[in-house]
């Protein structure tokens, strides 16, 4: 595939007050109508929590919740004469990463706490101890794809 079928690589600038890359990626995510100040507050006020509760580096935890939440494979539907089949394909790193951001958030979007910052910070922790909502999604995509295995020659 050359590089004229594919849209532009986006470039993620480090965030002001961590220096990160990933956190400014999940800042994007977050963001609702353009309100990045209000993005960037709720990030950190969650942040501001972790390091509050645990006495840890909250880029260590945020980082280690987003690695618990990564997936290493998925499935594709992939059409054969007149069936459709899903696939399990290796996921590559740069997706993982943005397949985890999401179902961060679309997990703590779903939690019954009152802020945002506090639903992110719950989830963050969960995800962090291997458990919650996000992990789950990420364990039904390993079990999605394990049990598909019979179909893994269908590749392209």
């Amino acid at each position: 595939m050359s590089r004229k079928n594919r849209a532009p690589k986006r470039i993620f600038y480090p965030d002001a007050k961590y220096r990160s890359a990933i956190l400014s990626k999940f800042i994007n995510f977050i963001m609702y109508d353009g309100k990045k100040s209000t993005a960037e507050k709720i990030i950190y006020t969650t942040l501001d929590q972790i390091q509050e509760k645990t006495k840890q580096d909250p880029i260590k935890v945020f980082n280690d919740a987003i690695n618990n939440v990564r997936p290493n494979l998925e499935v594709r539907s992939r059409r054969v004469g007149g069936a459709t089949y899903q696939v399990p394909v290796e996921v590559n790193t740069k997706r993982s990463q943005t397949l985890a951001l999401r179902w961060l958030l679309e997990a703590s979007r779903k939690r019954k706490n009152k802020t945002m910052s506090d639903k992110l910070f719950n989830e963050l922790m969960d995800a962090y101890q291997n458990k919650g909502s996000a992990i789950k999604k990420r364990e039904d995509t390993h079990r999605m794809a394990e049990s598909n295995k019979a179909f893994a020659h269908y590749r392209w």
